[in-house]
């Protein structure tokens, strides 16, 4: 009979591994479970009852929507803009050859490989000596610095193993530029450009340094990150800002676990570290 120890991990290693984990994901189970809490500003442990009514109290809450639906529109361009120049910038350094082409793609990587406080006091810096108000359009082009980079890793990592007798034949049978990426190019890097806008779009949706540098002092350039910022440095009713992580949790969740499925057969899927 075949013994299974020597597929067990040892006591010592399981535990590691359980002690890892709980300390990864305990404080966003506390966030769940102050969520429904009756206690409206502090942190007794344990709860001394609970509700749902917060829930309520937060599809009442117009600013909070306010907040949701800037965030939203923000992380939709920042992705259209970096899906575009994120594309046209991995066909060019993948497909031509010239000199200094290994510098260039470092320089692409760059801006999320750099402290979030440096992009931020770097385009504050920028806008200012440009004479550039503060709006919700500053804080689009801040994001799109990053999310760039996210759509280019992935994209040039699928064009990296795209065949280039692929687009050779293309062009032989008589398709023109524009047919060849249509019907040969874009099918084919279809999975990597959805996984690169989806986790573009959940790093822009709760990005809270480089908009603390980008945004104006209106109500109308309040992003939903940073409108829970704001809540916990003045806390008012603190399972509202729970109720409202739990969201942000969700909507990033699902985008970067969609993300892991299309990328998880490539190489890697870029820009995950941030």
């Amino acid at each position: 009979m075949r013994s299974d120890r020597g597929d067990r991990a040892p006591r010592a290693l399981t535990l590691a591994a359980i002690a890892g984990l709980l300390f990864l994901h305990l404080p966003l189970l506390l966030i769940f479970l102050y969520a429904f809490t009756t206690e409206e500003k502090s942190y007794a442990f344990p709860p001394p009852g609970f509700t749902s009514k917060w829930f309520g109290v937060v599809w009442e809450r117009q600013d909070i929507w306010d907040s949701i639906w800037l965030s939203v529109k923000v992380a939709a361009i920042a992705t259209a803009i970096a899906l575009v120049l994120g594309t046209c910038a991995a066909a060019a350094v993948s497909r031509a050859k010239f000199f200094g082409r290994d510098y260039i793609s470092l320089l692409f990587i760059l801006p999320i490989a750099l402290p979030g406080i440096i992009t931020g006091i770097s385009l504050r810096s920028a806008f200012s000596i440009m004479d550039i108000p503060f709006s919700a359009w500053t804080i689009v082009l801040g994001h799109a610095t990053f999310c760039i980079v996210v759509v280019y890793n992935n994209a040039l990592a699928r064009f990296r193993r795209l065949s280039e007798n692929m687009i050779e034949a293309s062009m032989d049978l008589g398709a023109n530029g524009f047919q060849t990426f249509r019907h040969v190019v874009l099918p084919n890097i279809a999975s990597a450009l959805l996984a690169g806008g989806m986790l573009a779009f959940a790093l822009s949706f709760d990005e809270v340094i480089v908009t603390t540098f980008t945004s104006g002092t209106g109500v109308s350039s309040k992003t939903l990150p940073i409108w829970m910022l704001d809540e916990l440095i003045r806390p008012r009713q603190r399972p509202v800002t729970n109720v409202v992580a739990i969201f942000v949790v969700a909507v990033t969740f699902v985008p970067i676990l969609a993300a892991y499925y299309l990328t998880r057969e490539g190489e890697h899927t870029g820009g995950a570290g941030k």
